[in-house]
């Protein structure tokens, strides 16, 4: 294995025997490697009740139900798995992907966690912590890595007339542009777009050593010649506005002033109109022409006859300046701005609206593999294009669930897991020592001895069998089901799953399926300080989040009341979070209902959460009215504030 030395060894140019320049570092491989994982549906948003009907699939099965309309996709993953597995339905069919990867922090993994009225930042999870290692732990090399891989998928991606707009800034976006150079070919580079984000202000410390840095960069490429592109308008600019359209009708409509001359002499459109003589190449429009602009109100006719007729050019009639591309115009996402949402890179509508409109027409599928805080899947769906969005954060997952949910008419979407994940930190790394090491670690801070012969089945502690989650991905429902066959095939009854984090949708219907099968699976989450103690430190492993609920029932109707939340691994909440906490619905920042659960994806059929306009969250469901009698399930989904979620199953009786 190489050391970290070698791997930081810096990247270089080097000219391939096509005369081609190629990025090169230590490492680079010569294929991405791909590994198509299957999707599961976690969560469906505004889908109707005879569309569900028809498209049901099996929760536990881990099969995407049979689609009959297209729904768009919000899904949470690493990228670079979610890219090669979105391959087999979607390679050839996405008409723009836009990116914003990490420029060069680990900020891009931070988020603000609003408690009350304070708003207080949020450290990444044990999986972002690993992710940015990964990308900036050899240096440029690992972060050159990343993307090259990333890269090349977006471009198998792409359909032929597709194109790519990759954010970057200053201190990336040269080595990115030889990447996708490499990539896209050097002829499809069509623009290096320079978004003017703030103002100038220079650097105010006195001790500055460079010019304020106020740009950033996005890289537009096009998969091919056949790529098209749709001229923008920035009638918008209050630069443009102010020099260009100078005059104000009575009716308050500003204008501004063109020539009516000819740019070459026309005798037969050299006339006199109203006493006034000609320009000297002639007028540009015929006297029928004239005649009908001053009947529309068009014509200004200067008080001094020795001056020319002008033409009325409207400001609210014309598209406006043709955008280059120096982006002046659009402003960032300041702290009072009305969509801003809390994320540091968060990049505004504005900005993501010129982008889609440019690249795209209605109905096209528009992808964002870095979505964030949902910017792009929030302007594709206001512009009426398809999207699907990835991110690794949950937090990010939420907050766009969120700012889709509060679109009025929002098309239906899903919320997806990648079903299955590698081991890819602790089985590939080194050899399988590395892995050993990890388990062997991990049972005995939980007290547990380690036993051979099974393949799920990693430790026991008295009389319950342990199975360890891997460091680098979530635990999955299809994981948890594997641990079950294994009990089951052996004859054993009872196992904790010790995880660092967990698959969305798998809390309070894991149990069920367990206690079906006459099982006993308890979930315990690994503590984030594990990664700091030594064996023999005390450590507690936290049972996950606690909910209590009351279903009301009243004729053919029912209703949700949340009763308690206890939100998993209380005491490493961090100290200035708890102390604003003053009941225990503080902690919950969205929940939803599926009135009708049927053992298969979550449907959400009423939804409450907090924004900023409406800060105060109810708790307490509207009626659900059922069409016909019977016995119904009723699994509610709530999500923390800091994006973690938990599921509880119910059931009502309607007579």
């Amino acid at each position: 294995m190489a050391s970290t030395e070698d791997r930081q060894q810096t990247a270089q140019i080097r000219v391939a025997r096509d005369g081609t320049p190629r990025l090169t570092w230590p490492f680079k491989p010569a294929a991405v490697e791909r590994v198509a994982l299957p999707f599961q549906t976690v969560e469906t948003i505004n889908e109707s009740r005879a569309t569900r009907e028809a498209e049901r699939g099996s929760l536990f099965g881990l099969s995407e139900a049979t689609q009959t309309s297209w729904h768009n996709k919000l899904i949470w993953g690493d990228n670079k798995l979610v890219a090669a597995s979105l391959h087999a339905q979607f390679a050839g069919q996405i008409k723009l992907v836009y990116i914003d990867p990490p420029f060069d922090t680990g900020s891009d993994f931070s988020f603000r966690v609003r408690v009350g009225d304070e708003t207080l930042t949020k450290t990444p999870s044990v999986i972002e912590e690993l992710a940015y290692r990964d990308t900036w732990g050899a240096g440029r090399s690992s972060y050159l890595q990343m993307m090259y891989e990333r890269l090349v998928l977006i471009h198998e991606l792409l359909s032929d007339d597709g194109a790519l707009y990759l954010h970057c800034g200053p201190t990336v976006s040269h080595y990115l542009k030889v990447l996708c150079d490499e990539i896209f070919g050097a002829e499809n580079f069509r623009n290096e777009i320079i978004w003017k984000r703030k103002a100038g202000r220079g650097e105010t410390n006195a001790a500055a050593i460079r010019f304020g840095v106020t740009t950033e960069s996005i890289l537009f490429y096009a998969k091919s010649s056949a790529t098209k592109f749709r001229r923008q308008y920035s009638e918008s600019n209050p630069d443009y506005i102010a020099t260009k359209f100078t005059h104000v009708d009575s009716d308050g409509r500003r204008y501004q002033l063109d020539n009516l001359s000819s740019p070459s002499p026309r005798p037969n459109l050299t006339y006199e109109y109203k006493g006034y003589a000609p320009p000297p190449k002639g007028w540009a429009v015929s006297r029928e022409r004239m005649e009908e602009m001053e009947r529309e109100g068009r014509l200004y006719f200067p008080a001094d006859k020795s001056k020319r007729i002008r033409r009325k050019r409207y400001l609210d009639e014309l598209e406006g300046d043709t955008v280059d591309n120096l982006w002046n115009d659009i402003a960032p996402v300041n702290s009072m701005a009305a969509e801003r949402v809390g994320f540091d890179t968060q990049k505004p509508l504005a900005l993501l609206n010129r982008v889609i409109e440019a690249a795209t027409e209605p109905g096209d599928l528009v992808a964002d593999l870095f979505c964030g805080s949902g910017t792009t899947l929030v302007a594709a769906e206001q512009l009426g294009r398809r999207w699907i969005g990835c991110d690794l954060g949950r937090f990010a997952i939420h907050t766009t669930r969120k700012r889709l949910l509060d679109l009025r008419g929002c098309s239906p979407f899903e919320i997806l897991n990648l079903g299955a994940y590698e081991r890819q930190h602790w089985q590939q790394v080194t050899t399988g020592d590395e892995l050993d090491r990890y388990l062997h670690f991990i049972l005995e801070l939980y007290d547990a001895l380690p036993i051979e012969g099974y393949r799920h089945l990693h430790g026991k502690k008295a009389n319950r069998l342990v199975h360890i989650g891997a460091v680098d991905a979530p635990v999955t429902i299809g994981e948890i089901e594997q641990v079950m066959d294994e009990l089951a095939d052996n004859d054993l009854a009872a196992a904790d799953i010790l995880g660092w984090e967990w698959e969305m949708g798998l809390h309070d219907v894991v149990g069920e399926e367990a206690r079906r099968r006459g099982l006993d699976v308890r979930c315990r989450q690994i503590p984030r300080e594990v990664m700091k103690v030594e064996v023999g430190d005390e450590v507690r492993f936290f049972e996950l989040a606690y909910l209590e609920l009351q279903v009301d029932r009243q004729n053919r109707s029912a209703r949700v009341q949340l009763r308690d939340f206890v939100i998993a691994s209380e005491e490493l909440i961090p100290d200035e979070v708890r102390s604003k906490i003053t009941q225990w619905s503080d902690y919950i920042d969205y929940w939803a209902v599926d009135f009708n659960f049927h053992d298969d994806t979550f449907h959400n059929e009423w939804q409450a959460f907090r924004t900023r306009e409406t800060p105060t969250l109810s708790v307490e469901s509207d009626w659900h009215d059922y069409e016909q009698p019977g016995r119904y399930a009723i699994v509610v989904k709530v999500i923390d504030i800091f994006g973690n979620d938990t599921t509880k199953l119910a059931e009502v009786v309607i007579k």
